[in-house]
């Protein structure tokens, strides 16, 4: 970045030049990032909003767990205990709240609608980039997403179905981001910078984390209505800053230096082609270092899914305390896969840059941390028995240790197919996403007959041999290498020198060493 100012200096002008030291990929990265920020916070919401806008009922609820309060003053004194019989809660009445009188069956289904088309959106979300660029493909689904949550309050107000019908679009749209962000790490970040690149696609972490700490304050003191339009509104303003700072590739930004421009160029070589045609399905569907990938991605998310959804039920049903009731604590293994994250990006960076590994030997020795130690720490947690802070730190390390996926699956289809990394992840994802609908099924099929640790552990056991078992054939099967239908063919190439054909009525004005070639 340059700029210059000119000033008088003894009736005569000089000219400053000041070499900005921030590079402009610090500030993709930085937009990157706050990206998946913005996604998830238009993502997550809903399921605290809904808690506002539903009145709380009065009901009696029964919960018995397998440890006593007694035994663990920690559990006791610092998070609310959950062995409790016959508790009378009366009607709870938050400040701003709404008066929608929802089923559980409506609000299931408006948190659920989302969900509906994500995973076929994320399919397409690739190859909608790599055709006309991930700048505008971000831009316009997230500037979509933004004006679809401001009309949110509307529509609760309107109908059930009409909330149902719009957090059905921000699903579809949502499902386009993280793909279009894939094919612009591919087209910005030089390979020894990769690492630092993907670890923005944590993004999503902190934005969970803050939406789940601001929303509450927003409710009481602004009304529910507000939990919507703030989010909206700053959606809306983080898109002009994006559409300013962000480009397609180095080669399109105006503000980047020459210096900068070419350094990524080199480093990325001829990897990365902007591309308008179709990925090459037939290739990508048949190349077993892809299904090796998609097989890592998959564990990477039933691992995810599986703390995310069954942890808490697990802490609550058998420990005996509400993990969300402890504030702080219960961002913790978020924050720590988040920290973690950035520093096994930087760690594998260095590696890279020092030849201490090649590619293909650090996407597996990584799987050790990424995959194959969360899986342990599931296994150890359902032996902890009711210490509480053994559990909530094996549940912290498992998902802080999952940070390093930033070097395992969640680059791997950068390195096979840059061309058609967005189109690669998309296909991941997609396929991944199914994780969350198997871990609720598979849990409920083992506690149907108690909830004690007996019934618990073949959970942890199933959830944590997934982990292990994807890691263990990505080792076997995976690679690092940039494969071969990376590299579009041209026309001409294909055509085997058909425009090399020259029409019979000009022969005349043809040498005839042209004609016989």
């Amino acid at each position: 970045m340059k700029f210059m100012k000119s000033v008088e200096v003894n009736n005569k002008k000089a000219t400053l030049f000041v070499i900005g030291v921030v590079p402009v990929r610090f500030n993709v990265w930085v937009m990157l990032f706050t990206s998946c920020w913005v996604a998830y916070m238009l993502r997550v919401n809903m399921s605290l909003n809904i808690i506002a806008m539903v009145p709380q009922v009065e009901s009696n609820t029964t919960s018995h767990s397998q440890c006593n309060a007694k035994d663990d003053p920690i559990r006791n004194e610092t998070l609310r205990h959950a062995d409790i019989a016959d508790v009378r809660q009366a009607p709870r009445q938050i400040p701003g709240a709404g008066s929608f009188d929802w089923s559980p069956e409506q609000q299931a289904l408006i948190l659920g609608s989302y969900f509906w088309c994500y995973p076929v959106t994320s399919l397409v979300g690739g190859m909608a980039a790599e055709r006309w660029g991930p700048r505008y493909v971000v831009l316009i689904m997230s500037l979509l997403s933004g004006l679809l949550t401001i009309i949110s309050p509307a529509a609760a107000r309107l109908h059930y179905v009409a909330i149902v019908v719009v957090r059905f679009l921000l699903g579809i749209a949502g499902g386009f981001i993280y793909p279009a962000l894939h094919a612009l790490i591919a087209r910005w970040a030089p390979p020894t910078e990769k690492g630092k690149f993907v670890s923005a696609m944590m993004g999503g972490t902190m934005g969970t984390v803050m939406t789940w700490s601001v929303t509450g304050p927003l409710v009481e003191k602004f009304g529910w209505a507000s939990a919507f339009y703030v989010p909206g509104v700053l959606t809306l303003i983080w898109c002009a800053v994006w559409w300013y700072i962000v480009a397609d590739s180095p080669a399109e930004h105006p503000r980047i230096s020459d210096k900068e421009r070419k350094y990524i160029q080199d480093a990325l070589g001829d990897k990365v082609k902007k591309s308008k045609g179709l990925p090459p399905f037939k290739s990508i569907l048949t190349s077993f270092p892809f299904l090796a990938m998609v097989i890592l991605h998959y564990g990477n998310l039933w691992g995810l899914y599986f703390i995310m959804t069954v942890g808490p039920k697990f802490v609550s049903s058998v420990l005996g305390f509400q993990l969300s009731a402890a504030g702080v604590i219960s961002a913790l293994p978020y924050l720590a896969r988040l920290f973690l994250s950035a520093i096994f990006g930087v760690l594998g960076d260095c590696i890279l840059t020092r030849n201490l590994m090649t590619t293909t030997r650090i996407r597996k020795f990584f799987c050790l941390f990424s995959h194959i130690i969360p899986g342990v720490f599931l296994i150890l947690l359902v032996y902890a028995g009711c210490s509480t802070a053994l559990s909530v730190a094996l549940i912290t390390l498992s998902m802080g240790a999952n940070g390093a996926a930033t070097l395992t699956n969640l680059q791997n289809h950068q390195d096979l197919a840059p061309n058609y990394a967005g189109s690669l992840y998309g296909i991941a994802n997609a396929i991944g996403s199914t994780a969350g609908f198997f871990t609720p099924m598979i849990t409920a099929y083992f506690t149907r007959n108690g909830n004690g640790f007996e019934q618990w552990r073949p959970v942890f056991f199933v959830g944590a041999s997934v982990y292990i078992v994807s890691a263990i054939f990505f080792i076997f099967f995976g690679t690092g290498e940039t494969q071969e239908w990376n590299f579009p063919k041209e026309k001409d190439e294909q055509s085997d020198g058909k425009s090399k054909k020259i029409d019979l009525k000009d022969a005349k004005d043809t040498p005839l060493s042209v004609i016989s070639t």
